[in-house]
């Protein structure tokens, strides 16, 4: 049974690099940064395929766009650590849809609306959002369901709304009674 690869690609215009678990759509913020370049790309790889807390860990296949920070060096350090980095064809958005989709909501919904002072307060937005995004948006690529559903929801109770980054996302839930 084929292990289910991790999508990789950057927001260029926000200076993130995130990757995706095409499985569960979970999404996980690799770097925030302004200063990207092969050393600090290839220090991302080894974050990320560490052993002990490292995202991709336990995966095989990485599937990456033909972003210039995807360089030989940081698909070689990949190597090392036992993935197989497989570079999606030019031009072809399809073959990463899901996280174009991400792309298109983050940007539209949130990051567009925003002026930022610095990387800390962009990543602390899309940390946010990422928040938002995981146990408060409904995903209809896995059947409208929360990436991380709450074990049991409450029926009866009062309704209420949380609210993140000043009101710019909301989520109504039911109260437990």
């Amino acid at each position: 049974m084929m292990e289910e690869p991790f999508l990789w690609s950057s927001i260029n215009a926000f200076s993130q690099k995130v990757q995706m678990e095409l499985k569960t759509r979970r999404v996980h913020l690799a770097a925030c940064t302004t200063t990207l370049g092969d050393d600090f790309m290839q220090q991302i790889a080894r974050n990320l395929t560490d052993h002990f807390d490292g995202f991709l860990k336990d995966s095989k296949y990485v599937l990456m766009d033909h972003d210039a920070n995807f360089s030989s060096a940081f698909r070689s350090t990949l190597r090392n650590a036992g993935l197989k980095p497989v570079r999606l064809p030019v031009r072809s958005p399809n073959l990463n849809a899901h996280l174009e989709r991400f792309h298109l909501s983050i940007k539209s919904e949130y990051l567009a609306r925003m002026i930022f002072f610095g990387e800390k307060s962009l990543e602390h937005a899309v940390k946010e959002y990422l928040e938002h995004d995981h146990a408060e948006r409904n995903h209809q690529g896995i059947g409208n369901r929360l990436i991380d559903e709450p074990d049991q929801a409450p029926s009866d109770g009062a309704i209420r709304c949380r609210e993140r980054l000043s009101g710019m996302l909301k989520y109504y839930f039911r109260e437990a009674a």
